[in-house]
């Protein structure tokens, strides 16, 4: 991931920051996972330059025993970092949970700094008490990637692609019958996207702002219809992201289409395909949707030890231009601080992906993406639609009648926690 590139940046700006005035150091310890902890790693060189009086001890875990770990943290209130790293996939859960600080509150006062980031990120690190329990690092803007050649080949254009979803899938079906490759990784993808698309004000992915289940709905009957026909259509490889099979074919080009947030591009380009160098393009989402898909947040747990010196940290992660931009080139960390929107990096062609302007195509679809409500039983709720989709795709449950028993699940497990 350019380590040698972050370390040069980094210690650069280290120098410009560094001052000879010591104080007693207060060490305070950030808890991450991997990729997010590349740009804590990068950034800690500049930022105890610039406040010698505090030290960083980064902390990280693989992605799934990070979330663990810090979930029995904030139940048990022990083995608490400082500094907490949130993926989007958690943030409901943490910022319901009671457990971390009200950023917004004195003496962090976080106000005055959150009309500078994208909108729906803020929304989506605000619990139902309007507390701002988490500030967002990185954004997930909703892109389309597909192999340019394989739809050339194919036949089918990339307007054809992406001018419905009924179309999305027809274009599937001629890239199967001409080329043999799967458009999808799998059906489920679609209504993933589908789902957080187009949302209303106050509308979340599960649960509205007082805490209704909306998976019986006609936004998760359509996106099940839509799955359900992109399966029948024999358009998907039914394998699942991060799977070997998945990134193998991403790779060979066996899976030629992926919808996912505009940081899917740095994990083609570094490791899942780097030798497919100019064959990927992205764009918008089919039937224009706009939606956010992934996000880094950072939060302080209300039993923390060092709170004024981790908000310290924070602030300076989340409104230093250097240090936002530093994740986008490195890691490809979509910035949250719009300010460096309009950095000359956003104009710069790509060359894994053809020589487009790409970071532009998702500039706009951030802009655009509305805000979302985040609830503390998304998780629950995503693995209950998940099971109830899987039983329409293999073995042809009735939509209306799974969707219904989907909601009464979540309501009682709701319920009991």
């Amino acid at each position: 991931m350019k380590k040698s590139n972050i370390k040069a940046i980094t210690f650069a700006i280290a120098a410009a920051l560094s001052t000879n005035a010591l104080a007693e150091q207060v060490e305070i310890t950030v808890a991450s996972f991997p990729n997010f902890n590349q740009v804590a790693e990068a950034a800690i060189p500049s930022f105890e330059a610039k406040y010698p009086d505090i030290k960083v001890k980064l902390v990280t875990l693989a992605y799934g025993d990070h979330h663990n770990a810090m979930t029995t943290a904030l139940a048990t209130g022990a083995n608490l970092p400082d500094v907490m790293g949130i993926e989007n996939s958690y943030v409901g859960r943490f910022v319901e949970s009671g457990g971390l600080e009200d950023l917004n509150a004195a003496p962090y006062n976080a106000g005055t700094f959150t009309d500078k980031l994208v909108p729906f990120s803020v929304a989506q690190g605000t619990n139902s008490k309007g507390n701002l329990a988490a500030v967002p690092a990185d954004i997930g803007p909703g892109a389309t990637f597909y192999r340019a050649d394989i739809l050339e080949k194919a036949g089918v254009t990339e307007a054809e692609l992406l001018k419905d979803w009924d179309s999305f899938i027809e274009a599937g079906i001629k890239i199967k019958e001409k080329t043999g490759n799967y458009m999808l990784a799998s059906a489920v993808d679609i209504k993933d996207i589908y789902i957080r698309a187009n949302l209303k004000p106050g509308e979340g992915l599960y649960f509205d702002s007082e805490h209704n289940v909306l998976v019986n709905s006609d936004r998760f009957k359509e996106a099940f219809r839509l799955a359900k026909k992109a399966r029948e259509a024999g358009i998907d490889a039914k394998v699942g992201a991060w799977s070997n099979e998945w990134t193998e074919g991403l790779r060979r080009g066996n899976i030629s289409v992926q919808m996912m947030g505009a940081w899917l591009g740095g994990h083609l380009e570094d490791w899942i395909a780097p030798e497919a160098k100019g064959l990927w393009r992205t764009s918008e989402l089919p039937n224009k949707a706009l939606a956010s898909w992934g996000g880094s947040f950072y939060g302080i747990p209300k039993k923390a030890e060092h709170k004024k010196e981790a908000w310290t940290f924070i602030e300076y992660m989340a409104t230093s231009p250097e240090i936002q931009l530093l994740g986008f080139k490195e890691i490809n960390a979509f910035p949250a601080l719009v300010s460096t929107h309009k950095d000359p990096f956003f104009e710069e062609e790509i060359a894994y992906l053809g020589g487009q302007k790409a970071r532009l195509i998702w500039r706009d679809a951030a802009d655009k993406i509305p805000a979302v409500t985040v609830d503390r039983y998304d998780e629950v709720a995503r693995q209950v639609v998940n099971d109830a989709l899987e039983k329409v795709l293999e073995h042809d449950a009735n939509i209306d009648e799974i969707l219904a028993d989907a909601e009464k699940k979540i309501e009682r497990r709701a319920r009991r926690r």
